[in-house]
C-alpha cells in the first residue's frame, strides 16, 4: 500500500479530519487522523494491519518473537498486526505516569520485540514504550506504525517501519498561522496533555 492508499482508507472511514486540532504532543495541526474511526471497522483495520505485517516481514532481517503496543492507541493495531504475523500481542499501560506491563504480561530477557503503534508524530509514546520494554531485558528490534506523521524524522531509538508516511504541517501553539488561529481548537486525541 502507498501513503495515498492509506489516506484513501482514512477518507473512506471519515477519519481524515480537517480543522484546528491539538495533537497528543501538544502541537497544533489542520489535519487529524482519527484512527478510532478506522479501528471500529474490522475490515478496514484488517486491510491496514495486514499490509503493515507484510511490510514488517519484508523490511526486517531479524523477525520478532512478540509484539508490544502502548495502550491505548496501539492495542488494536498491535493485536491485528500480530495476528497476521502469527505472533502474540501484549501491551503496556500507564501506571503512575510511566508505561508498564500489567495484567500478567511478561517479557523474557533476549526476547525479540516489535513495538507497534498507531500513529507516530514526535515519537514520544514510542520511546516511552520502548524504554519500558528495555527494562525487562527484552530486545526491541524495531518499531512499526500505520502512519508516520513525521515522514521519517521522528527518532524512536530503533528502526521504524511505517505503512504510510507524510509530514502534515504542525505548529507550536504560540506560533500559529493566522488561518489556523482563527478556528477554535479541539483535542480529539487520547493523551491527557493540555494546550
Amino acid at each position: 500500500m502507498t501513503t495515498d492508499d492509506v489516506l484513501d482508507v482514512f477518507r473512506e472511514a471519515g477519519a481524515l479530519l480537517e480543522g484546528h486540532f491539538i495533537l497528543s504532543s501538544g502541537r497544533r495541526s489542520s489535519v487529524f487522523l482519527q484512527k478510532a474511526l478506522i479501528f471500529k471497522n474490522p475490515v478496514l483495520t484488517e486491510k491496514l494491519c495486514k499490509a503493515l505485517a507484510e511490510k514488517v516481514k519484508a523490511s526486517l532481517d531479524v523477525q520478532p518473537d512478540i509484539i508490544v503496543a502502548p495502550a491505548m492507541g496501539g492495542v488494536i493495531p498491535g493485536y491485528e498486526t500480530a495476528r497476521h504475523m502469527g505472533l502474540e500481542s501484549i501491551f503496556v499501560e500507564r501506571e503512575d505516569g510511566e508505561f508498564r506491563l500489567r495484567r500478567g504480561f511478561t517479557l523474557q530477557p533476549g526476547q525479540k520485540v516489535l513495538m507497534v503503534e498507531d500513529i507516530v508524530t514526535t515519537g514520544l509514546s514510542s520511546r516511552e514504550c520502548i524504554a519500558s520494554m528495555n527494562q525487562t531485558g527484552a530486545t526491541v528490534i524495531a518499531g512499526a506504525c500505520l502512519f508516520d506523521r513525521s515522514n521519517g524524522t521522528a527518532d524512536i531509538g530503533v528502526p521504524l517501519v511505517s505503512l504510510a508516511a507524510r509530514k502534515f504541517p504542525d505548529y507550536d501553539p504560540d506560533d500559529l498561522p493566522a488561518d489556523l488561529a482563527a478556528i477554535p481548537a479541539i483535542k480529539p486525541g487520547s493523551r491527557g496533555l493540555t494546550a
